[in-house]
């Protein structure tokens, strides 16, 4: 079986400043932009947990905190860090072409 998957267009990198999280939905499908040190990564926007938008939770080092219930996923492999959640969020690949970002869907 063979899944095709492509690249969508996000946003323009300026709306991702350092520091910063970015929630997005292409096709139903709701994405969040984190740009940790500079570097953008793309994971599900939606706690696996108990639904929460993670663009209005926390950027730290160690990741994106749920504001809802504090669970910490790591932005590398989407692993949650500390319960309660448990499942890990799908982690994309991304890529930036003349200052926009594009997900691989």
């Amino acid at each position: 079986m063979i899944f095709l998957s492509e690249w969508i267009k996000a946003c323009n990198i300026d709306q991702v400043k350092e520091g910063q999280l970015f929630g997005f939905t292409h096709d139903e499908k709701k994405i969040l932009l984190a740009n940790l040190k500079g570097k953008i990564h793309a994971t599900d926007l939606i706690c696996t947990h108990a639904d929460a938008d993670l663009s209005t939770g926390f950027l730290s080092d160690e990741g994106v905190r749920c504001p809802l219930h504090l669970s910490v996923f790591n932005l590398e492999n989407g692993a949650p860090q500390n319960l309660p959640a448990e499942t890990p969020l799908k982690v994309y690949n991304v890529k930036i072409d003349d200052s926009e970002i594009y997900v691989e869907v």
